[in-house]
């Protein structure tokens, strides 16, 4: 059995959860991997048998999608020539997780397609919305990386065809302690412009993680880092609580972690703003904007934020079944 899996090179999620369910699937199947985007700063384990452009926002330096510069990093031309020279005639299946030259090449070829990205979760009506729901970014969410099976992945089994979250291996490897610092990662925000806001929080140590910082500095009680496997999980391990973006992956390690958690979304980023109307469900700590109130706001967090759990996590081998599963055939319930 040879299965191609492509990968969203963007975001820390995508990635993360490839290095997760990779090992596993090729315990029972040839497997070769695409990943496509231009702004990743990650880098996938093992080797990678295609790249390509693939599509990819763009963030301005106050946390919010840049709608006009993303549109504009657009190359139709280029993306049309990836999806035809990609070879998934060649393979039994598509493992998807959000990749959209991949799927698009796959149903352009009548060859099945599984997705298992996060977003595929918002494919069920029951799975948490905002309040304003978009219907602009629902249809980006269900048309920009088509399939033929889902095998979701969300913070609760908000249906059938959804999973609990993957969780790295080096996560679960990790000793949680709760120390005096707090564990920054904001990648959508310029780190200056962080240093100047938490440099205001002066009863507790931040460690800023960015991927524009290139070497490590400090001001005052702020420590601001490159983004580096060990450091940052050095730092999330012995963390008291974690400020980050509403991404699913990084939400979730910190409930898994038991760290007190307050997460800001990005703007403009309607996955993530879904994200955050589940955590709130959850009793979680969401801020929507950086005002002249977000001190006092974390002060108190500081204080008195809860700490989320997760019900449960994947099961690596019985994701893995679900998805070879969904691949060669048998129906999997949406």
């Amino acid at each position: 059995m040879k299965v191609l899996y492509g990968v969203q090179g963007t975001g820390h999620g995508h990635i993360s959860r490839a290095r997760v369910v990779l090992p596993k699937l090729r315990e029972h199947a040839e497997v070769d991997v695409l990943i496509s985007g231009y702004n990743f700063h990650m880098d996938l384990d093992g080797e990678i048998a295609y790249k390509a452009r693939g599509i990819s926002l763009t963030y301005d330096s106050k946390g919010s999608v840049d709608i006009l510069e993303t549109a504009l990093n657009l190359k139709p031309v280029k993306f049309i020539q990836d999806v035809q020279s990609t070879p998934v005639a060649d393979y039994d299946f598509v493992v998807n997780d959000f990749e959209p030259v991949t799927a698009w090449a796959a149903q352009t070829a009548g060859i099945p397609c599984v997705a298992i990205s996060h977003q595929a979760a918002f494919f069920s009506p029951k799975t948490p919305r905002p309040a304003k729901r978009s219907m602009m970014a629902e249809g980006v969410m269900r048309h920009f990386a088509p399939f033929t099976k889902a095998v979701g992945s969300h913070y609760k089994r908000y249906d059938d065809f959804i999973e609990p979250p993957i969780i790295r291996k080096q996560i679960k490897d990790l000793n949680p302690t709760l120390g005096n610092h707090i564990t920054v990662y904001l990648p959508a925000f310029d780190h200056e412009t962080l240093c100047s806001i938490f440099n205001k929080s002066q009863q507790i140590e931040w460690h800023i993680f960015s991927p524009t910082c290139e070497k490590e500095y400090h001001k005052g009680n702020v420590w601001v880092r490159p983004v580096g496997k060990d450091t940052f999980l050095e730092s999330f391990e012995s963390c008291l609580g974690v400020v980050s973006s509403t991404g699913f992956e990084t939400t979730s390690e910190s409930m898994f972690l038991g760290k007190k958690l307050l997460t800001i979304p990005i703007r403009n980023q309607y996955e993530q703003l879904s994200n955050a109307a589940a955590i709130e469900l959850l009793g979680g700590t969401v801020v929507y904007t950086i005002d002249d109130t977000f001190t006092r706001i974390v002060d108190k967090w500081l204080k008195n934020g809860p700490i989320l759990h997760l019900d449960e996590i994947s099961d690596e081998d019985e994701l893995v079944q679900h998805i070879i599963s969904a691949g060669v055939g048998e129906e999997v319930s949406r």
